[in-house]
């Protein structure tokens, strides 16, 4: 099983990449197309800016590779910036997404007390088991840095919930 992590020239490569070294992990980082249709799993790290992202994606046919990649039935992982991608629209300058799963991704709302972006420790509750979550408790803690949620259409199935100001799916997965 080979994981291919997508280097779109503004993620949080080497994060991930030290994940996947910790465990073992059989990966590769590409900017290739062609190369990362290979793979068995893609991983899009976060960190980033939704527009600018889906226009090097575009302008690289990365986009284009990613629905083909789906469209296959071979499961991508997105983070953070990735996790906006996936969505259909980011509300992050006004940006048509690549739509594999309905939704879109907003700012926090301003409210006092809550700084945008959010940075920091917070605790996720699981509404059902799936693979990328075993051994990892409900009510576990994950660090986060966003200033956008993501609010996925129906066909998303929730996978676990967070607050900051307001209840969001940090997680959720199609198929």
């Amino acid at each position: 099983m080979s994981i291919g992590i997508v280097d779109y020239r503004a993620g949080n490569l080497r994060s991930v990449e030290s994940a996947l070294r910790k465990i073992g992990g059989d990966y590769f980082v590409s900017t290739d197309p062609e190369n990362l249709l290979g793979a068995s799993r893609l991983i899009f790290p976060g960190d980033g800016e939704a527009s600018s992202a889906m226009r090097y994606l575009a302008a690289n046919g990365i986009d284009e590779m990613l629905r083909e990649f789906v469209g296959r039935g071979k499961p991508v992982l997105g983070i953070c910036l990735g996790c906006q991608i996936i969505l259909s629209h980011s509300d992050e300058g006004d940006t048509t997404c690549l739509g594999l799963i309905e939704g879109t991704s907003s700012l926090f709302p301003r409210a006092p007390g809550l700084k945008v972006p959010h940075m920091g420790w917070n605790t996720m509750e699981f509404d059902r088991p799936h693979p990328i979550l075993e051994g990892i408790g409900s009510g576990s803690s994950f660090y986060f840095v966003h200033s956008y949620y993501p609010v996925p259409g129906a066909e998303a199935v929730p996978l676990g919930w967070t607050e900051y100001g307001i209840r969001f799916q940090a997680g959720f997965c199609r198929d």
